[in-house]
């Protein structure tokens, strides 16, 4: 992050201390300065076409005492509201919008130090930067919770360079969190195309309308996400929807499918018409891995976070795994180490796979897209990450190189042995296991990653982690103690 950038945010993060004391919470807090943000970026770059009603900054910074924040709590209702409010992104982002600032003195103090900012500097840095700035000071803030949206940026970057998402290629994301693997699509893409000039005008008009895509079903993290996007000049509008229900199809089909969702399971059921393996589970992974397998064309490419539990679960688990190496070529699964989504329990892996059918097959068909799966462990013999020991790029570039210039993972590969930390399995072993893709060689001598932690916050979200994990496998006994009386009680 450029000085100026981080200086910024460092001044806007030093009022969230000060407001801790009137009752604002960090995530409150983001979500206060995602309003203020979009009404002074629309001053600054001359969009302020977009609020109605004669709404603006300068209005709103200008008024003073109790007058400014009840015009302030008035406009946030206006401009969360359809009727008024035409423009798609700014409802986006103030829909349901409310205010957690209590006493006027909190809000001038926010206006008039919003206003203060080096804006010129800001801009030319890029307001992108200052935004996820602030995302990042929140995840650092909110370490036990953080998991469910937040992915490392080193892992995000890592993949990305291993997909290489391509311009002209719609990219997706069905649990969209923040937005950040988009936004890194996005700019590996700008990147390759000199800031899309390389891009005739249609081309350069779909990268920012069209090629993005997702559903964010929480509200709040939502409006951080589409926020996010806009000030990285993506204007594609992620749906405020649930990719378990109907709504799900409605994004459509993806060249690439880039998502971490969410690990523990939700409240409710999947009722998506178009599910047959997952249909009526508890919204968890396991949809999240039917939809992305459905979601591709064919050719297309995913990368997708997943816990273990996905790839040795019995069941619904086993049937998926069949129709996953069916329809698809799942040629690298990369296990991560523990810890970098700061709930220790949870232990994760990304699978890289290819759709290689034109049509859906079921799990049970002859036919095979899978031949072979390459592992890459990162997770034996590593050191615990945390605060003091941050998962870094330099920690992927064996996998990386290993894995191959090939997006579709068809580059030359060799297995490096039973002491090394890359090696495959035929389709052929892997059925021989029960279709059990939860496979470990290496002698792990690194003892548990949580006995070196020493932050409260980290080992809170350890023991945090590891009761979500006890929660999810008391509700699966359940479940299956539930279906076996049902049964029982049928005959």
């Amino acid at each position: 992050m450029n000085p100026n950038t981080a200086e910024i945010v460092a001044k806007l993060w030093r009022e969230c201390k000060t407001l801790q004391s009137a009752g604002v919470s960090y995530s409150n807090y983001v979500n206060e300065l995602t309003y203020l943000l979009f009404l002074k970026m629309l001053e600054e770059t001359g969009q302020e076409e977009r609020l109605p009603n004669g709404h603006s900054w300068r209005k709103l910074a200008t008024i003073e005492g109790g007058d400014q924040l009840r015009y302030y709590k008035a406009m946030l209702l206006e401009l969360g509201n359809p009727e008024e409010t035409k423009d798609p992104v700014t409802l986006a982002i103030f829909t349901d919008a409310m205010t957690h600032l209590r006493l006027p003195k909190d809000l001038k103090t926010l206006t008039t130090n919003i206003d203060k900012l080096d804006w010129f500097s800001a801009r030319q840095d890029g307001l992108g930067d200052l935004y996820e700035g602030l995302l990042e000071k929140t995840t650092s803030a909110t370490k036990s919770k953080a998991g469910q949206y937040f992915t490392p940026r080193a892992l995000i970057d890592s993949i990305i360079r291993l997909v290489k998402p391509q311009a002209g290629e719609v990219v997706q994301d069905p649990a969209a969190g923040t937005g950040g693997f988009l936004i890194a699509a996005d700019q590996y893409i700008k990147d390759a195309t000199d800031d899309l000039f390389k891009l005739s005008e249609a081309q350069g008009h779909f990268q920012r309308h069209q090629a993005f895509v997702g559903h964010e079903w929480v509200p709040d993290t939502h409006r951080l996400c589409v926020m996010n996007m806009i000030l990285h000049g993506i204007e594609s509008l992620v749906g405020c929807e649930d990719t378990c229900a109907p709504q799900g199809e409605t994004m459509g089909k993806a060249d690439v499918i880039l998502t971490n969702p969410p690990f523990n399971k939700m409240s409710g059921n999947v009722n998506r018409p178009d599910f047959t393996l997952t249909a009526g589970e508890r919204v968890g992974p396991m949809p999240f891995l039917e939809h992305a397998i459905r979601s591709l064309k064919k050719g297309g490419r995913c990368a997708i976070v997943m816990p273990d539990n996905i790839l040795f679960g019995d069941g619904t688990g086993t049937a998926l795994r069949r129709f996953l190496m069916v329809n698809c070529n799942l040629h690298t699964i990369l296990r991560l180490p523990t810890g970098i989504f700061y709930a220790q329990g949870v232990k994760t892996n990304v699978l890289f796979f290819t759709r290689v059918t034109d049509k859906v097959y079921p799990a049970d068909h002859k036919q095979q897209g899978t031949k072979a799966v390459w592992f890459y462990d990162l997770r034996a013999n590593m050191q615990s990450f945390g605060k003091t020991n941050a998962l870094t790029e330099q920690h992927f570039a064996e996998f990386e190189n290993l894995y191959g210039p090939d997006p579709l993972g068809g580059s030359e590969r060799k297995d490096e042995g039973e002491n090394s930390r890359w090696r495959h399995l035929t389709r052929e072993q892997i059925a021989e296991r029960g279709d059990n893709l939860d496979w470990s060689w290496l002698r792990d001598e690194s003892g548990d990653p949580e006995d070196e932690m020493t932050e409260p916050d980290e080992i809170a979200a350890a023991i945090m982690g590891h009761l979500r994990a006890a929660l999810d496998e008391i509700e699966a006994l359940s479940e299956e103690l539930e279906e076996s009386t049902a049964v029982e009680a049928a005959e």
